[in-house]
This record gives structure tokens, C-alpha cells and sequence, in this order.
């Protein structure tokens, strides 16, 4: 005879990973599954990494085929991690169930954030839950504020700290972007080109600078959907603040994602630079 609670039990652990690019996917499935969750994994066509081996893979514009596969398998809780970037056309060309579901979107659309919330809203009618990944696995996130660290930061370093999250409370409150680099004044502030291009420019502007100064801050926008697009940082950011001769990096705890966290911390403490982490 079938236990019912049993099987209530068991679909409640199950989950679909939505992966983009990069390496958070890789350790947001394998965070997941320690947790105890069956999870599904769904490809984005064109960003995901191969080695993820997904699933299934689906189009951006392509929803419709994986709603009828969650549908069958009983899974409707939903997590998205990994980059995108841009997409070609033939990959947003959407399918019926995805065309109806953008008309819903874009008619709430006010900029990114309003069009991510519009997102989650449309899913949740649809019958899904869309959870947080760095609330299943708080261990992908720094969990507790403070130097992560060798290199602790002095008080110069805390007044370009306060400073970077003032300006980042700003222009998130205005969807503008979510990092800025200050030195005593602002150097740089992410719009469009996303924070690594932000970090190439700085990076070539300050090539010349003999010693080392400012900090680059990472940080979540005021009344940010952190179950959709959650601030990262990896390896490949600690090497470009180092490249960018600042003195260190600021990030939330809890809401923004380290990929590969203690060989983060390793490169950190290899390349002189501080991380952290704060409770604003």
C-alpha cells in the first residue's frame, strides 16, 4: 500500500534548477542536492556549460515545453541561477505558452527589476513557487558580516566602504546597476554592460596607479526579486579588483552568491585584497 505522506514528503523535495551561464549552476545543483532536494536541471540553450549535462535544454523563448515536463513529473518549485547574455533571435522567438506569458510581463514592465517581479508573478498564477537558492543553501552565500580575509580593512577603507553603499542604495533604488567602484570619489557605477565589462574599464583607466586604494562594492538593490537575479562574485572578480589596484570588496551577507567560495577567499588573501561582508 502507497504511503500518501511519503509521497507528499518526497515531491516537496523536488525542484527545477533553471541554469544559465557560467559556474553557479554547477554548485547551486550540487548545494541543492546535499539539502536533500530531487532536482531537475533545464539548460538554457546557448548559455548553460555542457558539463552541466541538464535534463533538459530549452530556448529562452521556449518555457512552454519545459511547463508540460515539470507538469508531468509533479515538480512545481522553481530556482534560477547562472548569466545570461545576449540572446540571439532565433532563441527568443517564443512559443505560445512563453508568448502569453511576455504580454503579461512587459505589460507591467518599468525597467529591470519592475519586469523581474512581473516574472515571478506570472509563475506563481501559473502554479509555481519560485524560491531562492541562497535561502536553500545559505552556504553559497558569506552568511555572517564582518572580514572574510587576511587583509582586514582600515579606517580609510571603511569610509570608501560606507560611501560605495550609499551610492549603490542610489542608483539600485533607480534599477541604474548594482556595483560601484570609489577611491574618495566614484570611479565607476555599473549600468547596461553588466559588472565585468564596469571592471575592464577600471581596470584599463587605473593601469597606472602605483598604489593600491578604493573599493569595489557588489551590492543588492532596495526591494531587489533576489529569486531571480542575484549579485555574484568568483575568482574572476577578485582578479580584477586586484588588477584595478584597489584595496578590496563589499558585498551583502546572505544575498549575494560566491562561486567556489574558498579558492575565492584563497585568491583574495594570495592577491592582498580584503572581502566584506555586510548586514545593509
Amino acid at each position: 500500500m502507497l504511503n500518501i505522506n511519503n509521497m507528499n514528503k518526497k515531491d516537496d523535495k523536488k525542484i527545477a534548477l533553471v541554469a544559465g551561464a557560467l559556474d553557479l549552476p554547477f554548485y547551486t545543483r550540487d548545494a541543492l542536492k546535499k539539502h536533500g532536494w530531487n532536482v531537475f536541471v533545464i539548460g538554457l540553450k546557448n548559455f548553460y556549460d555542457e558539463r552541466l549535462n541538464p535534463d533538459m535544454v530549452i530556448r529562452l523563448g521556449g518555457a512552454g515545453s519545459a511547463v508540460r515536463e515539470l507538469k508531468k513529473r509533479g515538480i512545481t518549485k522553481l530556482t534560477f541561477v547562472g548569466a545570461l547574455g545576449h540572446p540571439n533571435l532565433s532563441d527568443l522567438r517564443p512559443d505560445l505558452w512563453t508568448f502569453f506569458a511576455l504580454f503579461k510581463i512587459l505589460k507591467n514592465q518599468r525597467g529591470y527589476d519592475s519586469m523581474a517581479v512581473a516574472f515571478t508573478k506570472t509563475l506563481e498564477r501559473a502554479g509555481y513557487t519560485v524560491l531562492a537558492a541562497q535561502d536553500l543553501a545559505p552556504e553559497l552565500t558569506f552568511e555572517h558580516a564582518g572580514a572574510l580575509t587576511k587583509q582586514k580593512p582600515s579606517r580609510g577603507d571603511l569610509k570608501n566602504i560606507n560611501r560605495a553603499i550609499e551610492v549603490s542604495h542610489t542608483i539600485g533604488s533607480a534599477d541604474i546597476g548594482a556595483s560601484v567602484v570609489v577611491d574618495k570619489q566614484v570611479i565607476a557605477v555599473e549600468a547596461a554592460e553588466g559588472t565585468a565589462k564596469m571592471l575592464e574599464r577600471v581596470v584599463e583607466m587605473r593601469k597606472k596607479h602605483k598604489k593600491a586604494s578604493g573599493v569595489f562594492a557588489k551590492m543588492t538593490k532596495p526591494g531587489q526579486d533576489l529569486r531571480i537575479d542575484i549579485p555574484a562574485i568568483g575568482v574572476d572578480t577578485i582578479d580584477a579588483v586586484a588588477d584595478a589596484h584597489l584595496r578590496g570588496i563589499v558585498v551583502n551577507t546572505k544575498t549575494c552568491f560566491v562561486v567556489d567560495k574558498p579558492n575565492v577567499i584563497k585568491t583574495a588573501n594570495k592577491r592582498g585584497i580584503f572581502i566584506m561582508a555586510v548586514d545593509q
